[in-house]
């Protein structure tokens, strides 16, 4: 078995992974299940490649992420279900239908026209699922995935919503409901409610912060993501201070790792960093 530039090589040795004659002992105990976290996973191991720009690392996290399709699609035909044809067979259906302004006989006359035709086709694809499952009709929340990540998932929804009219006139007004959240989870504790009330609380402010994200034109996942990576830059600074004045930084106490910790803040604002 030889690499190869063919994507079937790559059904080829996964097949031979999952070959219950001399195949990987791992790869063999996997379920779809099991497989599904790191699905995941790699699919945000190539958003980190792209946010660092690094493109020799995006080419191996890509092919890392090309393997997960072929993983589930070799589960799915040792069970009867489908193999990779079909799913390769569904995607290419899916985008030549959804772009009749490209494939078809219909011409969208500007980037708008197109997004319009895009929605209108995943609106009766919406309509079919839902006459599939019985329903009566299709709610716009039915195709946002419950999988995805919380502050993600709420961004969608709320974007679906919006459609229709069913969103804040400005975003002073999702401040507002930001600042009324906010007051609600200071009650809720300051009362001693349950744990599950302020978790409710808690709960509908971050809701409510997504909400105001959206209508500011800025993706909250992608906000936390660099809030994080702040954090965890300034935290470095922290521990690095706390070792060249010889301090175990358990032992340091809250007023000296707040000085570090203001120092690195200053340096952020005054652009030396």
């Amino acid at each position: 078995m030889r690499p190869s530039r063919d994507i079937s090589r790559l059904v080829e040795i996964m097949a031979a992974l999952r070959d219950r004659d001399g195949g990987c002992p791992w790869d063999l105990e996997q379920d779809f299940s099991t497989i599904k976290n790191y699905t995941i996973e790699e699919a945000y191991e190539v958003a980190d490649a792209i946010d660092r720009q690094d493109f020799a690392d995006l080419r191996e996290e890509l092919g890392d992420l090309l393997l997960q399709p072929i993983y589930h699609a070799q589960m799915a035909s040792e069970l009867g279900k489908f193999d990779i044809g079909d799913v390769i067979f569904s995607i290419t259906e899916k985008l030549i239908r959804r772009h009749p302004h490209v494939f078809g006989e219909e011409a969208a006359r500007s980037a708008g026209g197109a997004k319009a035709k895009w929605e209108e086709v995943k609106a009766d694809e919406r309509a079919r699922k839902a006459q599939v499952k019985g329903q009566l009709s299709p709610s716009l929340l039915d195709d946002v995935p419950h999988a995805l990540p919380a502050l993600m998932r709420a961004e969608k929804l709320t974007r679906r919503a919006a459609k229709v009219g069913f969103d804040w006139a400005h975003w002073r007004d999702a401040m507002g409901k930001v600042e009324e959240e906010l007051g609600e989870v200071r009650s809720a504790v300051e009362s001693e409610q349950s744990t599950a009330r302020v978790t409710e609380e808690i709960g509908d402010l971050l809701f409510a912060a997504v909400n105001l994200a959206r209508q500011l034109g800025i993706d909250p996942e992608a906000a936390l993501r660099d809030a994080n990576s702040k954090f965890t830059r300034r935290f470095h600074h922290v521990e690095q201070r706390a070792r060249e004045d010889a301090v175990p930084i358990e032992a340091a106490g809250l007023e000296r790792l707040d000085g570090y910790w203001n120092e690195i803040r200053a340096m952020d604002k005054s652009g030396s960093v």
